[in-house]
């Protein structure tokens, strides 16, 4: 294909401005560890996150032309560059490596994992991603521009490119931000109402249905959409109305030892109902089922994509042997030099190989740099196409899980240490693709507006080890305060990837649960329902699907509606997405800041979050009123802030 020689970026070539400076460098740092934290925070609690890239470029158009009235795109563009590069990093990080916190804590590993040894697994692997993306960007971002749209990219460019109304729609960000913080205060801070209603029990009917009262959860099913939240709803509705009150009805007597659970062993399906409800049922039997499904989604997805795959890395390892990388004296043609970038690859994958602190041994450097180079590709340019939120990360993930098990198997490694050294050779590929996509979607923005891309990929480096240096603190801490795998934070993709782990080297799983799950995605995907957001709304509690099927049903109603022109329709949902980024931000923001509270002691056995619990609680029908009153005012203040009117600058 011939390089695309009659586009013109906004910014050209001949001109400069301010881009790399360090106004752009300190607010961009702050964006990654803002979003990056809260995305780590939103990802473990509903088992995905949201693009900061939007964000992040309106809150910099904000800040840096209306407050600080400079009036530089590129700088801009800088800021939500590196503070893009945290959502992308927590969002591989979150999904595979609390799999070696469960571990520690049920016994299977010695010791937790440290600081140190997440932190080089998240810094090696988004490092690794930037640098695989350099040598692609001529052929996926230059060349096949007008081919591969990257609609995050160029969505982020029209934000850009509209600067005259960065300062209002700044606003509507951080207003959200400040009520997702304040309704997160009124229901974990102080527990003013409960953060969970449910459906009381009706007669022998085991089923059970609620709402958590969440604003990131509401602020999740109006971005993701109406369609997305149905799926996930439709999930919650089969496991907690169908498959439980089925479990219970007709397995009543069967031993949960029958059933893989040795904890439970000598119990009955029915006993366990009987003391501890709908909710043990369904994290004791319904989760294999939804983690058959998930699974079964992600190789589906996978090998949908394999001719793109396929034809994908040849276009791109042929666009690489006709690049100019780095020879071009073009400002808006310079990339970060072959040899920096073979040096820096060949590293990092010493760095894995010979620190201690990474479980990896040489079989598991080599398959790093290897798969880690193929799905960046892949990751790099199915962005282009479908965009990030329909990038199968966990599709390549759930492939890298299973490849890397029965490769360390096979050569002895079927231990705990090699349990690990799957999950970190798994955690190190997911950030790949992650990073990968993301500075690929930020490369093209770049492109768009004028940006110079060396000092992008720079960028893209500062925001990766910003992230990466604070992600291990936020992991670790949210551990610490409620671990892995409880209620307020389920964490479903690691303990899929740990189950998986499990099941291949020690055949620990309930296999009978895990493949009614395989057959129930298949069947959904021979009928054409999307297998993935259905199987995790049956993984995860039905009270959080119903609460993102709220946020969900309000993006309806705005859709269905009547406007006076596209162009109004068009504000209202800009305006309603740029909120709930912010609610998902602020409820983030205050979930870390809680977390603190909780390991804090003040004597007597109680922690700082529980004294603040104890302050001013509603309990019983009275708190469940006021649960419902506050959900309303949270569906009320993003119906509000929809229809806010934008003052052109």
């Amino acid at each position: 294909m011939n390089e695309n020689t009659n586009f013109k970026p906004y910014v050209s070539a001949d001109k400069v401005l301010p881009e790399f400076t360090v106004t752009s460098i300190i607010m961009g740092i702050i964006l990654a560890i803002v979003f990056g934290a809260a995305n780590a925070y939103l990802g473990l609690k509903v088992g995905m996150t949201v693009s900061a890239s939007i964000p992040a470029a309106v809150i910099s158009m904000g800040v840096i032309r209306v407050i600080m009235r400079r009036n530089s795109i590129l700088e801009s563009n800088m800021v939500q560059t590196i503070g893009s590069a945290g959502e992308s990093l927590a969002a591989g990080a979150i999904f595979t490596m609390p799999a070696l916190f469960l571990w520690a804590a049920d016994g299977t590993l010695e010791s937790m994992p440290t600081y140190l040894e997440i932190t080089i697994i998240a810094l090696c692997g988004g490092i690794l991603g930037v640098m695989f993306m350099i040598p692609l960007r001529r052929s996926l971002i230059v060349q096949e521009h007008g081919v591969l749209p990257y609609p995050e990219g160029t969505a982020c460019a029209e934000v850009l490119l509209a600067g005259e109304e960065g300062g209002s729609n700044a606003a509507t960000v951080f207003a959200g931000m400040g009520f997702g913080a304040l309704f997160k205060l009124i229901v974990d801070g102080f527990k003013v109402v409960p953060s969970e209603i449910n459906t009381p029990q009706i007669g022998g009917f085991a089923g059970q249905i609620g709402t958590q009262i969440y604003p990131a959860l509401i602020g999740v099913g109006y971005i993701c959409g109406p369609q997305i939240a149905a799926y996930m709803f439709s999930g919650g509705i089969i496991a907690w109305l169908v498959l439980i009150p089925a479990v219970v009805f007709f397995g009543g007597s069967v031993d949960f030892a029958d059933l893989g659970n040795a904890d439970l062993a000598g119990q009955t399906i029915a006993q366990v109902y009987e003391t501890q409800g709908a909710s043990a049922i369904w994290s004791n039997v319904i989760k294999y089922i939804g983690a058959g499904a998930i699974a079964t989604g992600g190789v589906i997805s996978l090998i949908k994509s394999l001719p793109l795959i396929v034809s994908t890395f040849g276009k791109a390892m042929k666009g690489m042997s006709g690049s100019k990388n780095g020879a071009s004296e073009l400002r808006t043609d310079r990339d970060i030099k072959m040899p920096i970038v073979l040096g820096t690859i060949l590293i990092i994958a010493i760095v894995l190989w010979l620190v201690p602190a990474v479980p990896v041994n040489l079989i598991g450097g080599l398959m790093i740099v290897i798969f880690g180079f193929f799905f960046a590709t892949v990751s790099s340019r199915m962005v282009g196409l479908v965009g990030s939120s329909n990038n199968p990360v966990s599709g390549l993930a759930i492939a890298t899980v299973l490849i890397a098990t029965f490769v360390l198997k096979a050569t002895g490694s079927n231990n705990a240490a090699g349990m690990a050294g799957a999950i970190a050779i798994a955690s190190v590929i997911c950030v790949v693709a992650a990073i990968a996509g993301d500075t690929s979607q930020d490369l093209k923005t770049g492109y768009i507006v004028g940006a110079t891309p060396i000092k992008q990929q720079y960028g893209e480096l500062i925001g990766v080890v910003a992230s990466g240096l604070a992600i291990a603190g936020v992991m670790v801490l949210l551990n610490n305060a409620w671990g892995f795998g409880s209620e307020e934070l389920p964490a479903a993709q690691a303990t899929l990837m740990k189950m998986i782990v499990e099941g291949i080297m020690g055949g620990q799983l309930p296999w009978i649960l895990v493949f009614m799950g395989v057959f129930l995605a298949l069947a959904l995907e021979i009928v054409r329902v999307p297998v993935m957001p259905f199987a995790i709304g049956l993984y995860l509690p039905v009270q959080l699907s119903a609460c993102i099927m709220v946020g969900g049903v309000v993006r309806l109603v705005f859709d269905k509606m009547k406007m006076k022109s596209e162009e109004e329709r068009k504000r209202r949902t800009t305006n309603g997405t740029l909120y709930c980024a912010g609610l998902i931000a602020g409820e983030g923001i205050v979930g870390i800041v809680l977390a603190v509270f909780a390991v804090i002691q003040t004597g007597g056995g109680k922690t700082l979050a529980d004294v603040l619990g104890e302050l001013f609680n509603l309990t019983g029908a009275v708190g469940t009123i006021a649960a419902l009153v506050l959900l309303g005012l949270m569906v009320f203040s993003l119906v509000a802030f929809s229809n806010r009117k934008s003052e052109k600058k």
